[in-house]
């Protein structure tokens, strides 16, 4: 979005930190140092240090949003140059911190990027135990902010009605898909060699990829692959790694599951090879209420790539894919829906499947590229900065 901005003739700077996500170490080639510059594809970006951790520790993950915040405000704010508007991208909440004092020191508006609702995702992770309490907290904070921004951003029609809920005005909401990298994410030819050295030429190939922790609950798709075992030529590939990668094969092992196949991580530049070798791709996350509300970054990397999906996703997501009719939902959790899913795309037309492929893949291009969201993010902008002006003109002329 930052590199569109600059192409429409806009300025744009990155307060950011160093890279550590989601290994939560610092990436090779940089290291932490009080501040650092540097032009990413035209892009300046200001990096300044944190904590970096990924783990499951809630402490650990505390430090990281929290020594982000400090060090974006003691030392970010004074080093970054003039705006007309700032832009947040909220998790975590703690972002709110350095936008604040941007508007109480400088006047700049913000806009607020809403792409994970707190505290709804930290108390269904089970990550933190006084939940009651730290949800309290964080909700007050989060209201706090949200008060303060002169437009909220979100990614999904759910995310608004929450905000509606929680006493935020509708006209302050404005919903805006979230894209893929589309220079990456994008159909390509089925590569056979590779299919011959991953054993997966001579199969029919359901996919997950992705993380593998406990929002994603991969074990529900390892047991029902040993439902669908009766049909030898199906086969269900996991590509990816995370904290419940090590259980999820142990239950694998436990139930029997010898039909399904675990490739570990790959670079992400990898994946659009992959998915050419998948003849459908599974989304899953448990079935917790919040999740309703959320479309999983998966779905526009599946729609964008023009591979038929396995939703079993209830709520927004379940509802993008029907109305793209990009593929099948089935519920999360169930893994007997999910195995009667499975078969029904096996047992369907080839043709039928690369239909929902690019039946998804022309929606994905209307309704969510990033030609489509940073054209409506750059109106908002432009609200957003006209406001501030004709706000400045009335207190000249009072």
């Amino acid at each position: 979005m930052a590199r569109r901005l600059m192409e429409a003739g806009d300025e744009v700077e990155v307060l950011t930190g160093f890279p550590n996500y989601p290994g939560g170490k610092i990436y090779p080639g940089y290291r932490q140092r009080p501040w650092f510059r540097e032009t990413m594809e035209g892009v300046p970006v200001l990096r300044v240090p944190l904590y970096p951790s990924h783990d499951s520790s809630a402490l650990h993950r505390a430090l990281n949003y929290g020594s982000f915040a400090i060090s974006a405000t003691m030392l970010g704010l004074p080093r970054v140059g003039k705006a007309d508007v700032g832009y947040v991208y909220h998790p975590p909440p703690t972002v709110g911190l350095p936008a604040l004092l941007l508007q109480t020191l400088r006047g700049i508006p913000f806009v607020y990027h809403v792409s994970d609702m707190w505290p709804e995702s930290v108390v269904e992770s089970g990550m933190v135990r006084a939940r009651k309490l730290v949800g309290s907290l964080i909700s007050t904070w989060c209201n706090w902010v949200y008060a303060r921004a002169s437009v909220i951003t979100v990614l999904s029609p759910g995310f608004k009605r929450l905000l509606i809920e929680r006493g935020v005005p509708e006209s302050k909401i404005q919903v805006i898909f979230n894209w893929t990298e589309e220079e990456v994410f994008k159909p390509v030819s089925r590569n056979q060699e590779l299919a011959e050295a991953l054993s997966l030429s001579r199969s029919f190939n359901v996919m997950y990829a992705g993380n593998i922790g406990s929002f994603q609950d991969v074990e529900v798709i390892v047991r029902a692959a040993v439902l669908v075992k009766r049909f030898p030529s199906i086969k269900i590939v996991i590509v990816g790694t995370g904290q419940k990668e090590q259980e999820v094969k142990a239950v694998a092992a436990d139930v029997g599951a010898d039909n399904v196949v675990f490739l570990g991580r790959r670079q992400y530049w990898e994946m659009p090879q992959m998915y050419a070798l998948a003849d459908v791709l599974v989304v899953h996350l448990k079935d917790c209420p919040f999740f309703s509300t959320t479309i999983p970054s998966k779905t526009q990397v599946s729609l964008a790539c023009a591979r038929p999906i396995l939703m079993a996703v209830r709520g927004d997501a379940a509802d993008l894919v029907e109305r793209a009719g990009a593929g099948i939902m089935c519920p999360p959790e169930d893994p007997t829906r999910m195995a009667e899913a499975i078969i029904r795309f096996f047992e369907m037309p080839k043709d039928k499947r690369e239909q929902m492929g690019e039946c998804g893949r022309q929606y994905y291009w209307r309704e969510m590229s990033l030609d489509h969201g940073a054209r409506q993010m750059r109106a908002v902008f432009e609200q957003v900065a006209a406001a501030r002006v004709a706000g400045r003109q009335a207190h000249v002329t009072e």
